[in-house]
């Protein structure tokens, strides 16, 4: 049989059991809610096809680069997030109440947020997020602070001062590749049990559960994440070392 991604199999094919708690665990939820400190734009985008699958790269360390534009000091600070719920926290620790602005940008997998505080509309967290896609990183933020030196720079001075600073920040900082992990589940009989989990520790499967109550006598449900480009290589081996009728269910 081949492999079911659990988003796109019908719902009658899959164990009732077994969907009706994967998606209670796995749902997305944006709540328009998060809060940011500072005003202006602020934009969410989301792609089915997330980037999020596979391997990305993303920044190893926090850095910073500093740079004076026509008398006002731009410090960029960029660092990696693991998901959007972690930017307030990153805004929070990075910020400077004294800046005259503080504008940052982020972007994990195909969703991003922007925002300008109290600069020209898309001037300052546009710029950045540009510097952020152009650079190919994933899953990191950037805030550029501003401390303004009394001379105006106008919308187009803007533009190439939040921006040139934000992908200066990023052209030579460390970087590093994170592999995504899959969620993965299966219902296997006790039987079995002991060579599932040689495989499992083979493949260097991690968060392994179980789940006895499935409404079968004998059976139980086993989950687990691993390695994005070692789903596939794990489930033929399970195939091959258990059963060929297992089914497997992806998120």
């Amino acid at each position: 049989m081949s492999t079911s991604w659990l988003l796109s199999t019908p719902y009658s094919k899959l164990n009732h059991h077994f969907y009706r708690r994967l998606r209670r665990k796995h749902r997305l939820i944006y709540s328009r809610d998060l809060l940011f400190s500072g005003t202006g734009e602020q934009m969410v985008t989301t792609n089915s096809a997330s980037s999020s699958r596979g391997a990305f790269t993303t920044l190893k360390e926090r850095v910073i680069f500093e740079k004076e534009i026509k008398k006002s000091k731009f410090i960029a600070i960029a660092g990696h997030i693991p998901d959007e719920g972690s930017a307030q926290s990153f805004l929070l620790e990075v910020r400077d109440p004294r800046a005259t602005h503080n504008c940052w940008a982020y972007k994990v997998g195909e969703q991003y947020r922007t925002n300008d505080d109290g600069e020209p509309s898309g001037t300052a967290g546009k710029p950045i997020h540009s510097a952020i896609a152009s650079s190919g990183l994933d899953r990191i933020m950037v805030v550029v602070i501003r401390h303004f030196g009394g001379i105006k720079l106008g919308t187009g001075g803007l533009v190439r001062a939040y921006g040139g600073v934000a992908a200066e920040c990023l052209r030579n900082a460390p970087t590093c590749i994170i592999k995504s992990k899959v969620p993965m589940g299966l219902e296997v009989p006790f039987e079995l049990l002991g060579a599932l989990y040689h495989q499992l520790q083979s493949f260097q499967a991690e968060d392994i559960k179980q789940d006895y109550d499935t409404g079968k006598d004998g059976v139980t449900m086993v989950t687990f994440k691993v390695d994005f480009d070692h789903a596939q290589g794990l489930e033929e081996a399970i195939k091959a070392n258990c059963s060929r009728d297992i089914v497997f269910y992806k998120h």
